[in-house]
């Protein structure tokens, strides 16, 4: 028939695939945490602290060698453990981590605790870092894996150094003659050294937790250190007062002197194991609270 035109059907569009939404935030995210490592590794004060770190070691090698003092009293993490390096190459990794442990490593993970958010607010770069599509949670981690990345390096310096300088200056074969007066072989004494690396990184982590929390709410550095470094010193005189005992187990240093006990035949492990309790329980205080600290910051 004519003029009847022929009806037109609509023409099917593609179907559209979804928007993925994780990959705006995904790549945010890996990029400041890069950022954050390359920063917190970097800065010149935390190369000197490694710096510093990594010539414990060495100081504590050559003036054993000098001065060639016979391994005579063994007890905890004092002159005693130091004069038992003698001839004793595998028990200087020890050694050096139970000084350093005292104040270098504590001061380490403080600095780096408080450039991460006070220092950031200080210098007006945490308002940005606040307002990133990120979130104020995944910050807190970010800063956190900052800070643990600092006490694992400043951990594995001190050890790295003292093995080779003990094996190298004090000597001793790769045998390790522990505390109690045996020898163990070089696998076991590896062992040992590399479970007091690791016993060390977590009370360092728990107190650079401690300092990220302090540093949540400043914008002042040098309180956080103040503070941390205050407290712990404030601690060590707690411990020292027996009426205080009730106090004892709950001071997170009151079981660094443990250390000690991974150089004893067999190993004690009641403290060890207390100490590694109480870190982890300061560990996620810490971090609760620098997650609190943070949330109620203001943009």
């Amino acid at each position: 028939m004519t003029g009847v035109r022929p009806v037109s059907r609509p023409t099917r569009r593609p179907a559209q695939r979804p928007a993925v939404r994780s990959a705006p935030r995904a790549a945010p995210l890996t990029r400041l945490l890069r950022s954050e490592l390359r920063c917190a590794l970097n800065r010149p004060r935390t190369l000197v602290t490694f710096a510093v770190l990594a010539f414990v070691p060495l100081v504590i090698a050559f003036g054993v060698a000098a001065s060639g003092t016979p391994s005579g009293a063994r007890s905890g993490p004092g002159p005693g453990l130091i004069a038992a390096v003698t001839a004793n190459g595998l028990m200087l990794p020890v050694a050096a981590l139970a000084v350093a442990l005292t104040l270098l490593l504590p001061l380490s993970a403080s600095v780096a605790a408080a450039d991460a958010l006070a220092g950031e607010a200080a210098d007006g770069t945490l308002r940005g870092l606040l307002l990133a599509p990120v979130g104020r949670a995944r910050l807190v981690g970010i800063k956190a894996a900052g800070v643990l990345a600092v006490v694992l390096v400043g951990v594995l310096l001190v050890t790295a150094f003292g093995a080779v300088a003990g094996t190298v200056v004090v000597g001793g074969h790769g045998r390790l003659l522990t505390l109690s007066g045996s020898a163990v072989d070089p696998a076991n004494a590896l062992a040992r050294v590399g479970l007091a690396c690791g016993w060390t990184a977590l009370q360092t982590a728990a107190v650079g937790a401690v300092a990220l929390a302090v540093s949540a709410f400043t914008v002042r550095p040098l309180v956080v250190i103040a503070t941390v470094l205050g407290g712990a010193i404030v601690a060590g005189v707690l411990t020292a007062i027996p009426s205080l005992g009730w106090l004892h187990p709950w001071l997170l240093i009151s079981d660094w002197g443990a250390l000690a006990d991974l150089l004893r035949d067999p190993v004690p492990t009641d403290s060890l194991w207390h100490g590694v309790l109480l870190a982890v329980g300061y560990l996620v205080a810490g971090l609760a609270l620098a997650l609190l600290g943070t949330l109620r910051r203001e943009a």
